[in-house]
């Protein structure tokens, strides 16, 4: 495990990263790379948890919006979680990485319940775990689930993967001129407003002082190199 700056990680992934180019559901291209680089990390020794979104499939809050409860959206949008977080345990053990899905909704015929202690022996034993139905709770984003179990297994740091190489100033893909950041603070993120991850979920990192790396998904390796301490993507840490 020499290189790398971190021994144990909570990858955060949308739902939408596991579209490709697609407008819909999974293309298997993009969770069969995904695969590979989080075997490859399980080789050198590194413990990864994920949580994953379900926007591909379908967003609670966009239901909401459009007239449907928001805690049933929300229960819809849990679900989707599953289907996706089934589909990386299948990309992950056809690259040779044994692979759990523990939910936050019981399911006990396609998953496991999600219990801490459990959760902590799997990573332990070198197994990959995939934390699926967010929290369990309407109202909270996957990004606060993310956040929330990179806290309880004592992650050394959370990943968010996404399509966008870092946290920028504004929209960089609605702006030329929008810079982006090696490093930000969790309170320089909360006070601009910055779409990082919700607020919730930054301000939990904050109080736990959980290091964020927001990056690529799309590019080579990026994950690796970025555990390894390459300046990939923006780091969010607390103030010195």
């Amino acid at each position: 495990m020499s290189g790398y700056r971190y021994k144990r990680v909570l990858l955060k992934l949308s739902g939408e990263a596991l579209m490709g180019e697609g407008v819909y559901g999974i293309d298997p291209a993009v969770t069969d790379r995904l695969a590979h680089q989080v075997a490859d990390l399980r080789n050198d020794g590194i413990e990864v948890g994920v949580v994953v979104g379900g926007g591909n499939i379908f967003r609670g809050m966009a239901g909401a919006a459009k007239g449907m409860d928001r805690a049933q959206a929300d229960y819809m949008g849990m679900l989707a979680t599953v289907m996706n977080a089934l589909a990386l345990q299948d990309a992950f053990e056809r690259a040779g990485c044994e692979c759990r899905v523990m939910s936050a909704i019981q399911m006990d015929e396609v998953c496991e319940p999600y219990i801490r202690r459990r959760a902590m022996h799997h990573l332990e034993k070198g197994d990959v775990v995939i934390f699926a139905a967010g929290s369990g709770n309407p109202y909270f984003t996957t990004d606060t689930a993310a956040a929330l179990r990179a806290c309880e297994i004592d992650a050394d740091c959370l990943i968010k993967a996404t399509k966008v190489n870092g946290i920028y100033d504004k929209d960089p893909v609605k702006n030329d001129d929008a810079v982006r950041f090696d490093t930000i603070s969790y309170h320089e993120v909360l006070v601009r407003g910055l779409q990082v991850m919700d607020t919730t979920a930054t301000a939990l990192c904050q109080d736990n002082n959980m290091p964020i790396i927001v990056l690529n998904i799309e590019g080579e390796d990026t994950i690796k190199r970025a555990l390894a301490g390459e300046p990939i993507g923006t780091v969010v840490v607390e103030e010195d």
